[in-house]
């Protein structure tokens, strides 16, 4: 890899690649090729000995989270849209989801037949608890979609103290918190059904992927069913005794929305290293939060001591500056080496996302603070292979942009 800095014109330049993917362990491009020399790429089998993979990696996530049951699936938006019907989710129902999230989040509820009902979100970026309690009352809706996006975990006391007395059913967006807890209880395990997502730029790589986890019999032997199983669900382990399936094989639609044994060999070695992944992200975001502190116009939110965050991105604020100086700052940074996200700008870009890109939503939209922090909020990829060199050049990138959006 290239070294992380170089000097022109008295700029600093990041040389590195901030979008290159995290590697695949050897063990699992060992594991892959091995399958693929085999054949049997798909999860089930009619006639054959030993225990498919996928279902070993769905026992083993399990595990790690800390739920009975876990399904693997071909993508985070599958995990959310089966997460929702395994949940009770029907055509017609409002789904209570915070403003600040990804595409795929209220993509999901539509393609549930569902209708998203937006909560507004805090300056910290997670979910506004008083307006949670707001719009669960005034809208009737039964269910939360509550997506930690980017890893911003709220205050899990509050938020479920308020789905507790509105009776919501929570599935919980975890595609940004696979291993991070809020006062030492893991993310995942605090909803109804929690949905993770193995995409490439997530915690663990597989390109695509999501799983699925639940305590709740119904829900899992739902969710194997509809992802589709076809009648090969005893092949699984972390499932459901066979007597529940029979509650639901009849009345079950198959989505067709299976994980691989080729994605699943690739993933079983990394979840072994999710730990230590954490820390080496927790110290890479540590650094550079520390650096960018007395950058002006630059604002990044204190974190709960009760967040174990797992920060693979890094958010941040621009604040006094006006679409001209923020332009210029986001072209600056680019030209040397640094791509940073805005989400404020008018069309989306790229990942960018924000509510009024979902014209598809019906319902009112009322979420002003969530407008008026995303009209500033900008986000940046970290890498887990980022040292300490990497983040002061980074951080050095920053540091001159600003300088050059704020002498326009």
């Amino acid at each position: 890899m290239a070294e992380p800095a170089s000097r022109t014109d008295n700029r600093t330049r990041f040389e590195k690649d901030l979008s290159a993917p995290d590697p695949i362990p050897q063990e699992g491009i060992d594991a892959a090729v091995e399958l693929m020399h085999d054949g049997r790429l798909f999860r089930y089998a009619e006639d054959r000995h030993g225990v498919p993979v996928t279902a070993l990696l769905e026992e083993e996530f399990a595990a790690a989270i800390g739920r009975r049951y876990a399904v693997g699936v071909n993508s985070g938006g599958c995990a959310l849209f089966l997460g929702l019907k395994s949940a009770g989710v029907m055509p017609g129902d409002k789904v209570l989801l915070n403003a600040f999230t990804l595409a795929p989040v209220p993509g999901a509820i539509a393609h549930a037949g569902a209708q998203a009902v937006l909560v507004d979100i805090t300056d910290s970026y997670t979910i506004d608890i008083e307006d949670l309690d707001r719009k669960a009352r005034e809208s009737g809706a039964r269910f939360l979609m509550l997506s930690y996006m980017r890893g911003h975990v709220p205050d899990m006391d509050a938020v479920m103290a308020v789905c507790r007395r509105h009776g919501l059913v929570v599935v919980e967006d975890c595609a940004h918190t696979m291993g991070a807890h809020w006062d030492g209880r893991l993310v995942g395990t605090f909803g109804d059904v929690a949905c993770f997502s193995t995409q490439t730029f997530k915690h663990l790589n597989s390109g695509e992927g999501g799983l699925l986890a639940t305590d709740d019999e119904d829900a899992a032997a739902r969710a194997v069913l509809m992802s589709g199983s076809y009648m090969l669900y005893a092949q699984h382990r972390a499932r459901p005794e066979m007597d529940v399936f029979e509650r639901h094989r009849y009345t079950t639609p198959n989505f067709s929305m299976r994980m691989s044994g080729l994605v699943a060999s690739i993933l079983r070695p990394q979840l072994a290293l999710l730990d230590e992944r954490v820390a080496r992200w927790r110290e890479a975001h540590g650094r550079l939060v520390e650096l960018l502190r007395g950058v002006e116009h630059i604002s990044i939110p204190e974190r709960s001591p009760k967040e174990g965050y797992v920060p693979s991105s890094l958010q941040f604020h621009l604040t006094g500056l006006d679409a001209q100086a923020i332009d210029t700052f986001l072209r600056a940074s680019d030209e040397h080496g640094v791509h940073v996200k805005w989400f404020g700008r008018e069309e989306p870009v790229g990942f960018t996302s924000r509510h009024d890109h979902w014209r598809y939503l019906e319902g009112p939209t009322d979420v002003p603070r969530a407008d008026r922090v995303l009209q500033g909020l900008c986000d940046m990829r970290l890498p887990l292979w980022l040292d300490e060199e990497d983040c002061q050049c980074i951080a050095a990138v920053l540091r001159e942009a600003m300088a050059e959006a704020t002498s326009l």
